[in-house]
């Protein structure tokens, strides 16, 4: 690498690194967290960027460079088709292969009567979540793993290897990534690890939205005792996969936390506490959490201003950025506010103005980091990010 490649990573890292830790740095760091959006800028479809993530780091590195960006994620297109069709899950669908080639990926909900959990399996997931996974949700997830108890098969056998080693190259390959943006544009990759709320997982991956709901009320203890049996897990996932040296925080996106999704009460009662708990911990081995604030989380703010002081960076959607300034800007560094439909309709003087209202109203003391509301698909425009970008590099002086 460069002496002069060195001295801009080595800025960059202390911008952003200082505005996370809620202070004051030399100026907005831009971080930008883009998905799709990078294809688009670099003449791929979706479906290259999904099947090669190759591709999909080439993407993400000429974004970097171009743009001029302080930190961003080595890859947002996190489905790859390689590790997803190794062992056949059935909780992706895919450009390409179930979806046209310019469309992103998406995720299958599970059917209402037909979970990939059943509801009366809480106590097999609460007594070894483990055990569980691997023995029946997995089966069931997958294409060619077998269920226990019925005959093997050659697809079922080559299925772990094929896992594994996909597993293997795609995060290894983020290191790499890392590397490759911090020596070729002095770009810092801005998060390590992943954290997801005990809720998510069993909405998201094993009952699903509508089950879940239902056993809020049919089975609420049952409901609570998963969570707390799984956050152990997703503590240690988290801390595992973070910065080594606790520059840059654990990525953690929110999915059915939120109102419409549960009132502020079942969030009380149902979201917060293991998550919370999570949080904390983290925070108690000097993790940061990017807590990333899908929708509409203002109704929650009294409860993420409990959380330890700049334990998390939060990341703001839907919700009020003013709001969310006022009641918790003071304890944690805010990201994000920059609307994606502005991004993909709105004008560039649009854009500029937004940003200039954004900087203005939170980030006077610093503790802000400038972003869209969230991950960019193939729908924001080009010449509007770099209207984003170039403002606030211009504007975004301390």
């Amino acid at each position: 690498m460069s002496a002069e490649m060195e001295q801009r990573y080595a800025e960059r890292l202390k911008r952003y690194t200082t505005a996370m830790r809620n202070e004051k740095p030399d100026k907005v760091p831009i971080r930008p967290f883009v998905a799709e959006f990078t294809a688009k800028y670099a003449g791929y479809t979706d479906q290259e960027v999904t099947h090669d993530y190759e591709k999909a780091f080439a993407a993400a590195r000429k974004c970097a460079a171009d743009f001029d960006w302080d930190a961003t994620v080595g890859n947002m297109v996190y489905v790859w088709s390689g590790l997803v069709k190794a062992i056949g899950l059935k909780y992706y669908a895919v450009p390409g292969i179930e979806l046209p080639p310019d469309t992103a990926f998406q995720y299958l909900e599970p059917p209402e009567d037909n979970a990939w959990m059943r509801p009366d399996e809480y106590d097999a997931l609460i007594e070894d979540p483990t055990g569980y996974l691997f023995n029946v949700w997995l089966p069931r997830v997958s294409g060619d793993v077998s269920p226990m108890g019925e005959p093997t098969s050659y697809r079922n056998n080559l299925s772990f290897v094929k896992g594994g080693m996909a597993m293997m190259n795609y995060f290894h390959g983020f290191g790499t990534q890392a590397a490759l943006l911090r020596s070729e544009s002095g770009t810092v990759s801005a998060i390590s690890g992943i954290l997801k709320a005990p809720f998510d997982i069993i909405a998201d991956k094993l009952r699903g939205y509508k089950g879940l709901c239902i056993d809020m009320f049919q089975q609420p203890d049952k409901v609570l005792a998963a969570c707390e049996a799984l956050a152990p897990h997703l503590l240690h996932v988290a801390a595992g996969g973070a910065d080594p040296d606790r520059n840059v925080p654990v990525g953690l996106w929110m999915h059915r936390g939120c109102v419409p999704f549960l009132s502020p009460d079942q969030f009380e009662r149902f979201y917060w506490p293991t998550l919370k708990q999570i949080i904390e911990g983290l925070w108690e081995r000097g993790i940061q959490t990017l807590f990333y604030a899908e929708g509409e989380w203002n109704p929650n703010l009294k409860y993420i201003a409990e959380l330890p002081d700049l334990s998390i960076v939060y990341h703001v959607d839907r919700g009020d950025i003013f709001e969310v300034h006022k009641a918790v800007g003071h304890k944690f560094c805010l990201s994000g506010g920059i609307p994606n439909d502005l991004l993909a309709f709105g004008t560039k003087d649009d854009v500029r103005d937004c940003c200039k209202r954004v900087i203005d109203g939170v980030a006077g003391d610093g503790g802000y980091i400038m972003d869209a509301s969230a991950i960019m698909q193939d729908d924001t425009k080009v010449e509007n990010l770099r209207a984003m970008t170039e403002f606030t590099r211009e504007y975004g002086v301390y």
